[in-house]
């Protein structure tokens, strides 16, 4: 680090008194960083208008970073601007270390070329911004550094060649130019707030200075002596409990003086980021329905400095599915993102009918999908019926995209084809953009002129190639959307390096986070970096800057607040001790107001009352006369809960799923059901089966097969495509004829009911069901067959409450002369006959009623019947009335896959909950 206390110092009265003599005193003040500059500039309108001055020049103050990049503006458009080199910009100058890299021969041994380009230019900016490259040969070189010792050499011959440099070049290249009477440099040059000043900015004051700019320094004035008793110390249970308390004592401080000046300082900023900004959010605003859609917001009373990737922000999320979606196939769960987004065309005139789509689509989805297959889902699902605006513009984006974003192309063509593209689709949406979207659209569009600059370095580039660059300049930009001044500010340490505050609190201070561990760079020596005293180079230099940094707190502010967790880590916490930089202050007491947050307050508003009310309007007879949509569902959902055959078959209430690979375990007993009964639809009977040749079967089941995998390839066009769709085939092929051997085990009968659909009544209920098969044998007794690819058990279809009731249904209503039910499994190497029968002589290995072991609980068949009838006559009869208990028939099996469990919130309400027991299984 460089000193410059050389130069004059001036306090910062005299700075403002400075800039108050206007522009044509030509001062300048320059700052370390764009927050202080603007804090400065903010005092200093305060400064003007408190002598009561109603009109002033505006202030010349900015960072050193604009500064430099101002100079050299005026350069290149001067008269010797052909002189000037171009200068890169970072994106450019990422591209121009990736080919570098690429070309070299350490390049194809890395894992990212991406990524060691990154830290290649990190390395670049700090050897030129602390004046390393001449004494990088006085050093040893491990392979790293002699690696980036050749791709140094290679870049410096690449931009030379070009004429051309990058920001780390810039502070040498506008120390020249201000030796040029030509470029325009103020006549006094105010250096406010800085602590670390570097080599290379040293260097450029000094060459100010001898261009006969006159340089000072100026830093705000401490606020408080050491021995001030506003200096505490606070320690706090865990992260969370430090975040709350500090977010309440800001609140605290502003209520009680609304022009005091917060600030919040954070050393591991990006650790703690996402929990400042909730709880914050939480203790300054309360009231969640502001985060309701169509709510206007408030403005939050606190600011934080670090912002978050441009990529994160939803609009930018949004672009981006759009474009992959373009660009070939993705998961179906960011396509369904995109589909209900608000950044879509048609988004809020269409957002009900594309919620809905979204659940049709996630039945018949793979669970990746293409542009091309989501719209042949849409078209099956007649989506320009009901979402018109989402089916035209995604229409026309597949047009556009065949031709225009196929093949490699320039950056500038691909970023207009880019722009086009989301055009298309309607991108930014149909509703106004409040002030935070508008300013991230803005944004976005700088970062893709930005790609489209790249032209300079990247002659062409494929489609999914620019795209996956843009999205990784997208996730590399910090951005924050612009807020009104407000009273409190979340800082980092160097933010909040040279600020004066009326109150601090620091936070985070416990020995593992400050002094912040060294990170030297591992293009760079070592050694070189702890000399050059680089400020993560080494511990010592980390120490150093530490402590600066701290010391400088405790003169910042009238009161001044350090904390620190006990614990840090999730269910793995761990004791941590404070940093010994702040370990010596005495903790303090702090007393804090209690506000409660919104749940609290709607509690403590609550008036209570109690009503047990388990019984839901009878079923219209008119409704329950044309039958209840559900069928024979109805029956085994009342049976198994009757609150669930309530929500699911009254209220509608579906489960959104999330597609899957391949068949489900629903499709494949489709697929089996099939293609037997195609079967026996040309067999009728035993003797047909009987007296069939081996081929000519084959060739039924083969032809059925076939017809069953079309079916269902009708329904999930992405299903069972190429050879799998032949080697479904020949599983199908193979489990029928498995099937059939069984069948022929049998004695005479005839197949008279296939796949067949009745009308059925069972008390006051009127429904539809399908009944798989129903045989007759030769002396004239009927079976009721249901085929299963994993049979229950003959106890899910016994007792007041069956878990499997449609058979028992089946015979009641539609076939109350039978004898015998059965499941029959169609399961490879174990085919079989589960069933519940008069005679022990209808089916193989069969037995009768009266010799199983439910033969004490009904002495007869016609007992056995009669209470089939009774159970589920009752079980009707409470549907039709509008019985509906929360009544688990197993708690909490039963519970556990349940789609009326986020309606009935039974877990809620019994002694043991079920969310993690379901979790696990």
């Amino acid at each position: 680090m460089c000193s410059i206390l050389n130069f004059p110092k001036v306090p910062p009265t005299d700075v403002f008194a400075h800039l108050a003599a206007g522009l044509k005193a030509g001062v300048t003040v320059i700052t370390p960083n764009r927050r202080l500059a603007i804090a400065l500039k903010r005092e200093f309108d305060g400064f003007q208008a408190a002598k009561g001055i109603s009109v002033w020049d505006s202030a010349d103050i900015l960072p050193i970073s604009a500064f430099m990049l101002r100079i050299y503006e005026d350069a290149l458009y001067s008269d010797q601007g052909n002189f000037v080199p171009t200068l890169l910009t970072p994106a450019q100058q990422q591209v121009l270390w990736e080919n570098v890299i690429s070309n070299s021969d350490e390049g194809a041994a890395l894992l990212s070329v991406a990524e060691t380009a990154r830290l290649a230019c990190e390395a670049w900016d700090a050897a030129h911004e602390w004046q390393l490259i001449s004494r990088l040969r006085n050093f040893p070189h491990n392979e790293d550094g002699k690696a980036f010792q050749k791709w140094s050499e290679r870049y410096v011959k690449v931009t030379g060649g070009r004429r051309q440099i990058d920001h780390a070049q810039l502070g040498d290249l506008v120390t020249g130019l201000c030796a040029n009477t030509d470029v325009s440099k103020p006549k006094r040059l105010i250096c406010y707030g800085f602590d670390i000043v570097a080599p290379q900015q040293a260097r450029l004051l000094a060459g100010l200075a001898e261009a006969g700019c006159e340089v000072v320094l100026s830093r705000p004035e401490p606020q408080l002596q050491l021995q001030n008793p506003d200096l505490r110390r606070m320690e706090s249970a865990d992260r969370n409990d430090e975040v709350y308390h500090a977010a309440v004592w800001a609140r605290a401080r502003v209520e009680a003086n609304g022009s005091a000046r917060v600030a919040i300082v954070v050393p591991a900023f990006s650790e703690y980021r996402s929990i400042i900004m909730r709880v914050f959010r939480s203790v300054m605003d309360p009231d969640v329905r502001r985060s309701l859609p169509g709510v206007s917001r408030p403005t939050l009373p606190f600011n934080a400095s670090l912002g978050q990737t441009l990529l994160s922000y939803p609009l930018v999320s949004a672009a981006f599915l759009i474009l992959e979606l373009g660009g070939g196939e993705i998961e179906f769960e960011r396509a369904s993102l995109l589909l209900r987004s608000p950044f879509l065309g048609g988004g809020e005139t269409e957002m009900g009918s594309r919620a809905r789509l979204d659940t049709r689509l996630r039945k018949r989805s793979e669970p990746s999908l293409t542009l091309e297959a989501l719209l042949t889902l849409l078209e099956l699902e007649d989506a320009h019926k009901h979402c018109p605006i989402l089916g035209q513009n995604l229409s026309a984006y597949a047009q556009f995209r065949k031709a225009y974003l196929s093949g490699s192309q320039a950056p500038s063509q691909l970023a207009r084809a880019i722009s086009e593209a989301l055009r298309m689709a309607g991108f930014p949406g149909e509703r106004e953009l409040d002030s935070a979207e508008y300013q991230t659209l803005k944004k976005w569009q700088e970062v893709l002129a930005n790609f489209a600059s790249l032209d300079l370095v990247l002659s062409r580039t494929s489609y999914r190639a620019g795209i996956s660059r843009l999205r990784r300049m997208t996730s590399e930009t910090m951005f924050q959307p612009e807020t009104p001044d407000v009273p409190i500010q979340v800082l980092g340490v160097l933010e909040a390096a040279g600020m004066a505050f009326d109150h601090l609190w620091v936070m985070g201070l416990s020995a593992e986070f400050w002094p912040p561990q060294p990170r030297p760079n591992p293009f760079l020596p070592v050694e070189l970096q702890r000399a050059a005293e680089l400020p993560q180079g080494s511990a010592v230099a980390s120490l150093a800057l530490a402590s600066r940094l701290t010391n400088a707190w405790f003169l910042s502010a009238n009161e001044v607040v350090l904390s620190h967790p006990r614990h840090v880590g999730g269910s793995d916490a761990r004791d941590t001790p404070p940093s010994p930089l702040v370990a010596d202050i005495a903790i303090g007491e702090l007393v804090l107001p209690d506000y409660p947050d919104y749940g609290r307050l709607i509690h403590h508003a609550r008036r209570l009352e109690c009503i047990e009310d388990h019984t839901a309007p009878a079923l219209d007879q008119s409704q329950s006369g044309i039958g209840v949509a559900g069928g024979m569902a109805v029956i085994k959902d009342y049976a198994t809960c009757p609150f669930r055959a309530l929500a699911l078959h009254r209220f509608g209430v579906e489960r959104i799923r999330a597609p899957c690979a391949g068949l489900n375990a629903m499709e494949r007993g489709t697929l089996v059901h099939h293609i037997l009964a195609q079967v026996w639809g040309q067999l009728k009977t035993k003797s047909g089966l009987d007296s069939i040749s081996e081929k000519d079967l084959e060739s039924i089941l083969m032809h059925a097969a076939t017809e069953a995998v079309a079916r269902i390839q009708r329904q999930r066009p992405g299903l069972l495509s190429g050879r799998f769709a032949e080697i479904e085939q020949r599983r199908l092929l193979r489990l029928a004829l498995g099937w059939l051997e069984e069948d022929k085990k049998r004695s005479g009968f005839a197949v008279i009911a296939i796949e067949e659909k009745r009308r059925v009544q069972i008390g006051e209920l009127s429904l539809t069901t399908r009944l798989d098969r129903v045989d007759e044998l030769d002396d004239g007794r009927r079976i009721i067959i249901d085929y299963k690819t994993n049979a229950p058990s003959v106890a899910t279809m016994l007792g007041e409450r069956p878990e499997e009731p449609q058979l028992p249904l089946y015979l009641v209503t539609a076939e109350p002369e039978a004898v015998a039910v059965a499941f029959a499994q169609v399961k490879a190497g174990d085919m079989c006959f589960t069933a519940v029968a008069r005679d022990s002589d209808l089916l193989p290995r069969g037995k009768a009623l009266g010799e199983s072991r439910y033969r004490e609980r009904y002495s007869s068949w016609e007992d056995l019947v009669a209470a089939w009838r009774t159970n589920l006559d009752r079980i009707a009869a409470g549907f039709v009335s509008g019985r509906a208990e929360i009544e688990p028939r197993k708690y909490p099996d039963t519970c556990r896959n349940c789609d009326a469990r986020p309606v009935c919130r039974v877990y809620e309400r019994m002694e043991s909950g079920i969310a993690d027991e379901g979790d696990k299984k």
